[in-house]
Protein backbone atom coordinates (compact mmCIF):
# COMPACT_ATOMS: atom_id res chain seq x y z
CA UNK A 1 0.00 0.00 0.00
CA UNK A 2 2.64 2.31 0.74
CA UNK A 3 4.38 2.03 -2.43
CA UNK A 4 0.76 2.92 -4.43
CA UNK A 5 1.12 6.11 -2.46
CA UNK A 6 4.50 6.76 -2.91
CA UNK A 7 3.88 6.33 -7.03
CA UNK A 8 0.42 8.23 -7.26
CA UNK A 9 2.02 11.27 -4.43
CA UNK A 10 4.74 11.05 -7.47
CA UNK A 11 2.32 11.52 -10.23
CA UNK A 12 0.59 14.34 -8.21
CA UNK A 13 3.70 16.49 -8.03
CA UNK A 14 4.89 16.01 -11.84
CA UNK A 15 0.85 17.29 -12.49
CA UNK A 16 0.81 20.34 -10.15
CA UNK A 17 4.86 21.11 -11.52
CA UNK A 18 3.38 20.56 -14.66
CA UNK A 19 0.76 22.79 -14.18
CA UNK A 20 2.83 25.56 -12.35
CA UNK A 21 5.01 25.80 -15.31
CA UNK A 22 2.41 25.92 -17.91
CA UNK A 23 -0.05 28.41 -16.68
CA UNK A 24 3.20 31.07 -15.79
CA UNK A 25 4.20 30.70 -19.32
CA UNK A 26 1.64 33.22 -20.34
CA UNK A 27 1.74 31.00 -23.90
CA UNK A 28 3.35 33.90 -25.94
CA UNK A 29 1.20 36.33 -24.90
CA UNK A 30 3.96 39.04 -23.60
CA UNK A 31 7.08 39.22 -24.90
CA UNK A 32 9.97 40.40 -23.69
CA UNK A 33 10.52 44.93 -25.38
CA UNK A 34 13.73 43.93 -27.16
CA UNK A 35 11.70 40.82 -29.06
CA UNK A 36 8.99 43.06 -29.16
CA UNK A 37 10.94 45.47 -31.21
CA UNK A 38 12.20 42.50 -33.54
CA UNK A 39 9.41 40.96 -34.27
CA UNK A 40 7.73 44.30 -35.16
CA UNK A 41 10.37 45.34 -37.24
CA UNK A 42 10.39 42.01 -38.60
CA UNK A 43 6.82 42.42 -39.66
CA UNK A 44 6.34 45.20 -40.72
CA UNK A 45 9.83 44.45 -43.09
CA UNK A 46 8.12 41.27 -44.51
CA UNK A 47 4.89 44.13 -45.10
CA UNK A 48 6.94 46.54 -46.74
CA UNK A 49 8.45 43.36 -49.11
CA UNK A 50 5.51 41.60 -50.03
CA UNK A 51 2.29 43.62 -50.65
CA UNK A 52 -0.06 41.16 -51.30
CA UNK A 53 -2.05 42.94 -53.98
CA UNK A 54 -3.85 41.15 -57.26
CA UNK A 55 -2.82 42.03 -60.69
CA UNK A 56 -5.47 43.55 -62.31
CA UNK A 57 -7.39 41.77 -64.83
CA UNK A 58 -6.61 41.72 -68.56
CA UNK A 59 -8.15 43.46 -71.06
CA UNK A 60 -10.42 40.28 -73.04
CA UNK A 61 -9.26 41.53 -76.20
CA UNK A 62 -5.55 41.74 -75.14
CA UNK A 63 -6.38 37.69 -74.42
CA UNK A 64 -5.28 36.04 -77.97
CA UNK A 65 -1.94 38.03 -77.81
CA UNK A 66 -0.80 36.36 -74.97
CA UNK A 67 -1.35 32.63 -76.27
CA UNK A 68 1.04 31.17 -78.19
CA UNK A 69 0.91 29.59 -81.72
CA UNK A 70 2.54 26.40 -81.19
CA UNK A 71 5.43 25.31 -83.55
CA UNK A 72 3.89 22.90 -86.63
CA UNK A 73 0.27 23.71 -86.12
CA UNK A 74 -1.77 22.52 -88.87
CA UNK A 75 -5.09 23.46 -87.56
CA UNK A 76 -6.08 26.55 -85.72
CA UNK A 77 -9.50 26.75 -84.28
CA UNK A 78 -10.66 30.17 -82.50
CA UNK A 79 -10.84 32.34 -80.38
CA UNK A 80 -13.82 31.19 -79.40
CA UNK A 81 -15.81 33.59 -76.64
CA UNK A 82 -16.40 31.40 -73.51
CA UNK A 83 -17.99 32.05 -69.99
CA UNK A 84 -16.49 34.62 -67.50
CA UNK A 85 -15.17 36.85 -70.69
CA UNK A 86 -12.94 34.31 -71.62
CA UNK A 87 -11.49 32.87 -74.83
CA UNK A 88 -10.82 29.18 -76.31
CA UNK A 89 -8.60 28.13 -79.10
CA UNK A 90 -8.14 24.70 -80.51
CA UNK A 91 -4.62 23.80 -82.47
CA UNK A 92 -4.11 20.41 -83.92
CA UNK A 93 -0.08 20.09 -84.21
CA UNK A 94 2.34 17.78 -85.91
CA UNK A 95 4.45 15.67 -83.26
CA UNK A 96 4.64 13.54 -80.51
CA UNK A 97 2.41 14.75 -77.87
CA UNK A 98 5.57 14.96 -75.17
CA UNK A 99 7.32 17.19 -77.36
CA UNK A 100 4.82 19.53 -78.51
CA UNK A 101 3.39 20.18 -75.14
CA UNK A 102 7.23 20.50 -73.64
CA UNK A 103 8.11 22.93 -76.39
CA UNK A 104 4.19 24.60 -75.66
CA UNK A 105 5.36 25.21 -71.92
CA UNK A 106 8.47 26.84 -73.04
CA UNK A 107 6.97 29.32 -75.59
CA UNK A 108 4.26 30.01 -72.78
CA UNK A 109 6.67 31.11 -70.34
CA UNK A 110 8.59 33.23 -73.19
CA UNK A 111 5.40 35.40 -73.34
CA UNK A 112 5.37 35.95 -69.80
CA UNK A 113 3.38 33.20 -68.23
CA UNK A 114 3.98 31.57 -65.07
CA UNK A 115 3.41 27.91 -65.50
CA UNK A 116 2.05 25.03 -63.25
CA UNK A 117 2.05 21.72 -64.22
CA UNK A 118 -1.07 20.15 -63.55
CA UNK A 119 -0.47 16.55 -65.14
CA UNK A 120 1.59 14.96 -67.33
CA UNK A 121 1.20 11.52 -69.25
CA UNK A 122 3.65 9.58 -71.71
CA UNK A 123 4.17 6.00 -73.21
CA UNK A 124 3.68 3.81 -76.04
CA UNK A 125 3.90 6.74 -78.19
CA UNK A 126 0.74 8.49 -76.52
CA UNK A 127 0.82 11.49 -74.10
CA UNK A 128 0.26 14.81 -72.92
CA UNK A 129 0.06 17.22 -70.10
CA UNK A 130 -2.56 19.91 -68.58
CA UNK A 131 -0.94 23.32 -67.40
CA UNK A 132 -2.10 26.16 -66.02
CA UNK A 133 -0.90 29.87 -65.73
CA UNK A 134 -1.61 33.43 -64.98
CA UNK A 135 0.04 36.24 -66.99
CA UNK A 136 -0.71 39.63 -64.94
CA UNK A 137 -4.17 38.86 -64.22
CA UNK A 138 -4.96 36.71 -66.66
CA UNK A 139 -5.61 32.84 -66.14
CA UNK A 140 -5.28 30.67 -68.38
CA UNK A 141 -5.39 26.35 -68.72
CA UNK A 142 -3.78 24.42 -71.63
CA UNK A 143 -4.65 21.14 -72.03
CA UNK A 144 -3.18 18.87 -74.78
CA UNK A 145 -2.23 15.07 -75.30
CA UNK A 146 -3.01 12.96 -78.78
CA UNK A 147 -0.62 9.60 -80.26
CA UNK A 148 2.37 9.34 -82.53
CA UNK A 149 2.85 12.78 -84.41
CA UNK A 150 -0.90 13.92 -83.43
CA UNK A 151 -1.28 16.19 -80.73
CA UNK A 152 -4.70 18.42 -79.93
CA UNK A 153 -4.28 21.24 -77.93
CA UNK A 154 -6.99 22.81 -76.00
CA UNK A 155 -5.82 26.68 -74.68
CA UNK A 156 -8.59 28.20 -72.35
CA UNK A 157 -7.63 31.81 -71.40
CA UNK A 158 -9.37 34.62 -68.87
CA UNK A 159 -8.90 38.27 -68.23
CA UNK A 160 -8.98 36.64 -64.19
CA UNK A 161 -8.97 33.81 -62.99
CA UNK A 162 -12.96 32.32 -62.95
CA UNK A 163 -14.62 30.19 -60.11
CA UNK A 164 -15.05 27.37 -62.26
CA UNK A 165 -12.17 27.44 -64.85
CA UNK A 166 -13.56 24.99 -67.24
CA UNK A 167 -11.72 24.44 -70.41
CA UNK A 168 -14.00 22.27 -72.20
CA UNK A 169 -12.54 20.56 -75.95
CA UNK A 170 -14.10 22.53 -78.25
CA UNK A 171 -15.48 21.37 -81.48
CA UNK A 172 -13.03 20.03 -83.85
Amino acid sequence: MRRGFSAAAAVAVAVALTGTACSSSDSGSKTPASASSAATTASSAAATASPTTTAAPVAADKLPALVPIPANSQTTKGPDNIADGGIHLYFQVNGSPTDVMTAYKAALEEKGWTVTTMVTSGGQGGGGATYTGTNGGAYGVFDGGGYSTNTYLDVCAWPTKPASPNCSRGAR
